[in-house]
Formats: structure tokens, sequence, C-alpha cells
């Protein structure tokens, strides 16, 4: 047993992925914060992939970028706005990326001619992982990605196996999600499902302390005693994870079955009575909205709610700050032409162009930005959607009219938008030069950089400061070559790098509210503080829709 008094969570899942691991997770490390301790929390992903940054948003959703530049899970957008603390490139270690620091030890000759195999040298590299991101944590919960059963996920699951042993059984906690299914024609919740998925668990020598058990109803003291005899689990230990209309809920449903007692109750831990009172002032801000506000988003993954997970939460923030109800309309960037955007965009409070990636639907975003510049309809572009709106700018106000992105055309005669080969290293400070045309992973300008507002600016007015910092996940820049000839045409560049080289936000005056930045700022909000710009962006809307 190591001396440090580190307790660590571990939460596993059952029956089915896209349970809730991560908001459960999430929910849990709000709870023991609320209790005065010191809390982190690490996603551990099965897959190969050294981390998502080169994963299709239709096989992974949103990549959440941390301020140290780290591509990881969209989980840790999750544990970011329920706890205190920043996540890291520590936070977030997938299967392609513990095999590759166990590859790079062998081949410098670490395990001294040994045979390398999966037990114990991956399990090793996995565990010290885990205790890396727990070092200053009273508290250190780890998420288990995939589900009880997967082949890829036996390594990790064998690793917290041995944690129990190497820490002692009082400084670990096994929780586990799983499924409870209503079925409506028979009229019952069925168990069976928790029940194979924890036989599956223990069968591979782990017995969860906790189940959370998922459900769109509570369950009745008779199914909690009958899933814990079945289970090997204390009855008031089963706990119900019921859908929630809001997620901020979550806490206070797991703080009302006393599962923050149970936990510190089987971890010994001593601590204050939870403090919930901001949780339960947002959730009574989302239900209890004055009025309503319809952002059109123009973007190309419609249909995937978890490519934009960050920037939905941010302006369901930003909705709250405004005591207004967030209307989301998600329009198809492929489906916009000239003569569609009245129908598809005319009943509009605020239009918002997201980030992205490729050429597919790029002209539709132009026509989106045209159309809120032209009909005073406030506008907020994020990465692509800010250079979109360059573009849009370049070719109808600057008379530029065949201005483009090298990403998308790599022979426009005016690239306004253009790929940047040197940047400044978040971690380090220092200038690099990165070639992408060899690999793509890693290839970006990622993380958290500084930026210098101008004074009097819509940005300025929302941020309430000239010096901000904010993240960044992108490949291509605007090109300054043009800066003098659309300042002149009347775009306003309001947010720059400190050297004045690096454009991050631009600008419309005479426009009730117009701006486009490089960075990624949904990665920053949360919901007791929503990010400035998209604050001021749905007030900005809802003023535009009184006086419509």
């Amino acid at each position: 047993m190591s001396n440090h008094t580190t307790k660590y969570i571990f939460v596993t899942g059952g029956v089915v992925s896209s349970l809730g691991k991560g908001l459960a997770s999430a929910s849990i490390g709000a709870l023991l914060e609320s209790r005065g301790l010191r809390v982190t929390i690490q996603k551990l992903d099965p897959y190969i992939n050294v981390d998502p940054g080169t994963m299709s948003p239709f096989q992974h959703g949103e990549v959440f970028v941390t301020d140290d530049g780290a591509e990881t899970d969209l989980d840790l957008g999750h544990y970011e706005r329920f706890i205190s603390v920043r996540m890291n490139r520590f936070s977030n270690f997938t299967t392609g990326k513990i095999y590759n620091a166990v590859i790079q030890k062998e081949r410098r000759g670490e395990y001294l001619g040994g045979t390398v195999q999966v037990i114990p040298h991956i399990t090793d590299e996995i565990k010290e992982s885990i205790r890396r991101i727990g070092r200053d944590a009273d508290v250190a919960i780890i998420e288990i990605g995939g589900t009880i059963g997967d082949i890829e996920s036996l390594p990790f699951l064998e690793a917290i196996r041995q944690m129990r042993a190497d820490e002692g059984k009082n400084n670990v906690l096994y929780i586990h999600l799983t499924l409870v299914p209503y079925i409506a024609t028979a009229g019952e919740l069925k168990t069976k499902p928790t029940q194979h998925s924890v036989k599956d668990l223990r069968a591979i020598g782990i017995q969860p302390d906790i189940l959370l058990c998922r459900t769109d109803r509570l369950l009745s003291e008779d199914l909690k005693r009958k899933i814990g005899l079945y289970c090997n689990v204390s009855a008031d230990c089963v706990i119900t994870a019921k859908d929630v209309d809001c997620i901020y809920d979550v806490p206070i449903v797991y703080h009302h079955q006393r599962l923050d007692d149970k936990i510190c109750d089987l971890l010994g831990i001593w601590a204050r009575a939870p403090r919930l009172e901001s949780w339960e002032r947002i959730v009574h801000g989302f239900r209890n909205p004055e009025s309503d506000v319809r952002i059109k988003i123009v973007g190309k993954y419609v249909d995937l709610a978890d490519s934009y997970k960050s920037l939905n939460e941010s302006l369901m923030h930003a909705g709250i700050a405004n005591s207004a109800k967030i209307i989301f309309d998600f329009v198809d960037s492929e489906t916009l032409t000239v003569d569609n955007l009245s129908e598809k965009l005319g009943n509009a409070d605020g239009i918002l162009v997201p980030g992205g990636f490729g050429k597919r639907g790029v002209e539709g975003k132009i026509l989106a930005a045209r159309y809120a510049r032209e009909e005073k309809i406030p506008y907020f572009g994020i990465c692509l959607g800010m250079q979109v709106a360059v573009i849009e700018y370049a070719r109808n106000a600057a008379g530029l009219e065949k201005a483009h992105s090298t990403e998308f055309v790599p022979n426009t005669p005016d690239p306004v938008i253009h790929l940047i080969k040197e940047w400044m290293n978040p971690r380090t400070g220092e200038m690099e030069y990165r070639d992408i045309r060899s690999e793509k992973g890693g290839t970006m300008r990622l993380g958290a950089y500084p930026c210098i507002l101008k004074e009097e600016s819509m940005a300025f007015l929302a941020y309430g400061n000239r010096d901000i910092s904010e993240r960044h996940r992108h490949r291509f820049e605007f090109n300054n070559a043009y800066r003098r000839t659309l300042e002149d045409a009347g775009l306003v560049f309001s947010g720059v790098s400190p050297d004045g080289d690096l454009v991050e936000i631009v600008e419309l005056e005479g426009h009730p509210w117009f701006v486009g930045c490089q960075f990624h700022p949904e990665f920053k909000s949360r919901p007791m503080d929503a990010h400035p710009l998209f604050r001021d962006f749905i007030a900005a809307s809802l003023a535009n829709k009184r006086s419509a």
C-alpha cells in the first residue's frame, strides 16, 4: 500500500454504451467537491487511437481540448463543467497512449531485456497513469470507457482490480452503471441486464460496491432489494440513475438518494455536508425561463448531438444567464442555397456557425454569414465560423470575388485564410514549426493562447478585460496580407495575439452583434459562469427578437 491518502473511485458501465458514465462521474465529483474535498477525474478509453484528434465526429463526437493542448474525450468537457479542476494531458489515456509509452520504454531498454507483457507491464503503466492524476487530490474518480465484456477493456479492468490490493480496501471504491429497462408491453422494469452485467464484472474479479441503475423511473425498494440480492450489493447501495430534463440536476438526484453519504462511509471520508445551492439555482433557472430565443446552428453534423456537446451546453449556460430557453434549430449547411436562405434562416433570432473541418457544406456556411450580416441578425462564428465570415466579407464587401481558404481551394487567387506553419507551444512558450502534410494527429494550434482585445469592441465589452486566454484547435489562420484591405472595407480586427501577428477575433461595426473568433470559447463555459461571448450573443439575439 502506498503512503499517500488519495481515495480512488472507479466507474464502469455495462449492458450498453451511452448510459452516461461521464455525467455520472462528473456528478459524483460535483457532490464530493461540494463537501469541501479536492477532486479530480480521469477518463481511460479502450480504443487504440493515441487520442481522438484524428477521429471523425461520426465515430467519436466532439474532441475536447485542454489548456495544455491535449485532444481528449468529450467526457472531459463534462468533468470541467461539473468540478473546478481543469483537465490536462494526463486526464485522458487511451490504449494507444498506454501501449505507445510501454513500447518506447522497451525500445530504451528500461525493461532490462525482459519479455514485455500485458501483465504486469501494460497494467503497471495504466496504474501509473491513474496514480499520477491522483497525487494532489483527496479523491480521484476514474471512468473506464466502453462496457463490461469488451475485449479491449480487459487490461484497464485488470489494472483497476489490482488497485484495491495495492492501495487498500478502504481507499478504493467500485461503482458500476448499468441499465434497468422498462418493458412497456410487460409493464415492468427488468433487472436481468443488470444481473448479467454484474456477473461479467465479478467474473474478472471486481465486485461493485455501488450500483447506479439507469432508468426512466424511480426504483421501488423491493426492486432495489432484488437487485442487491442477485448482485451481492447492499440495497441502500442500489441508486436510481433516473432520466432528467437537465443534466445539472443529476448531482441533486444522487444526493437525495444519499449517494455521497454512502461513498464517504465506504471510503472512510469525514467531510462537511454538501452545499448544493448553486446547482439548485442552475436547475431552477433552466426550468423557469422568462422567454425563449431561437438559435440557428448552421453546421454539417446536425444529426449528431455529441459533435457539438460543449457548444450546446455553452448556449444553455448563456440561456440561463439571460433567463431564456434556447430553442436549438440545427440547419444542415449542405442544404443552404441562395434561393432558400430566407426560408431556412428567416425566423432566426441569432445565427451561429461552429467549427469544423473539410470542404463539405462550407459554401452554405458562407451564405449563412452573409445572410446574418445583411439582415442584421446577431452572428457568432467559431473557428471555421470566423473564417467563413472573413471569406464572405472579402467576397461581397471588399470586392475579392474569388476569396477563399487554401484548406478548400489550394490555388485560390485570394487566400484570405491560409495554413499557418509556425506557432507558440503553449507548454514551452517557444515557437515551433510543424509540417502537417505527413501526419494529422497533434499537428494543429492546440491549447490556450493569450489574446489582446481592442477597447470598446463587442468582445471587450463582453469580457470586460483587455487580456484574455482561450483554447484553440485549428490548422488555418487569417492571412495578414489581407488585413489592410479588409480593414479599409470595414472589417474590425478586435482581438489579436500579443505580438499582433495572429488575428483572433473579427467584428462588424454598425451591426447589432457580429463576432467571429478563431478560438473555441465553448471549452471554457461553465453552468454557473456562462462564457461572456455566448452570454452576449444570446442577449443580442433576445434583443433582436424583441425588436422584430
